[in-house]
């Protein structure tokens, strides 16, 4: 059965003109207007349903961060992106959130080709959406000074989807800055400390520097 609002029924009696008109007019009573519906920021994206990460996003909102707290921005760096991206891969296919799935941080650093002065990496897990990774980190005493390290100028990040794990997605960020004494001749060498391991909820953060 098929119904009319009110004002839209046709009238047989209407000359052809007038016909024309109202059908005219009841072809937009039948309409439906929709709004069209706003994209969601990419920080809010659930990775665990599909959603893809959004390296940009991240960077601007490390970034933003840092310069909040008198520090300077990051810039996304291939080598460490794809240094995250092989971290945050291993630790869901073993459904480990652990810094030394592939090798410790340091001897990964060392071989990723990133000739590193300064390197700090957060690895994390159960976070869904880069919002919320970013909040968690941003929470922890040991991973926000991972954020804030003040000679960080590079950075990569990553998260991998496991969906049969109790986390469902793993995360690595690295944030580093290149070696300056390498630019200038100045001693180098794999001489480094590496800071003990803070145990943490939802991850870890390690820091390691040639300083």
């Amino acid at each position: 059965m098929i119904r009319h609002r009110p004002g839209c029924r046709p009238h047989r009696t209407l000359p052809a003109a007038l016909l024309a008109a109202a059908t005219l007019a009841l072809a937009g009573c039948a309409g439906t207007f929709t709004e069209p519906v706003p994209e969601e920021p990419s920080f809010y994206r659930n990775l665990a349903k599909g959603a893809e990460l959004d390296p940009a996003a991240a960077a601007s909102m490390i970034s933003g961060y840092r310069r909040n707290n008198g520090l300077g921005a990051v810039e996304i760096d291939p080598t460490l992106m794809r240094l995250a991206e092989e971290q945050a891969r291993a630790m869901a296919a073993q459904n480990k959130l652990d810094h030394n799935v592939r090798g410790d941080f340091k001897s990964r650093i060392g071989r990723s080709g990133f000739d590193a002065g300064i390197a700090v990496e957060n690895v994390s897990a159960g976070y869904h959406t880069l919002a919320e990774a970013f909040s968690g980190w941003r929470d922890s005493p040991p991973h926000r000074a991972n954020m804030l390290e003040r000679h960080a100028t590079r950075m990569g990040i990553a998260a991998a989807v496991a969906p049969n794990t109790k986390y469902k997605v793993f995360w690595a960020l690295i944030l580093a800055a290149p070696d300056k004494r390498a630019s200038t001749g100045g001693p180098g060498g794999p001489a480094a400390a590496v800071a003990a391991d803070t145990p943490h909820r939802w991850g870890m953060s390690q820091t390691w520097s040639l300083r």
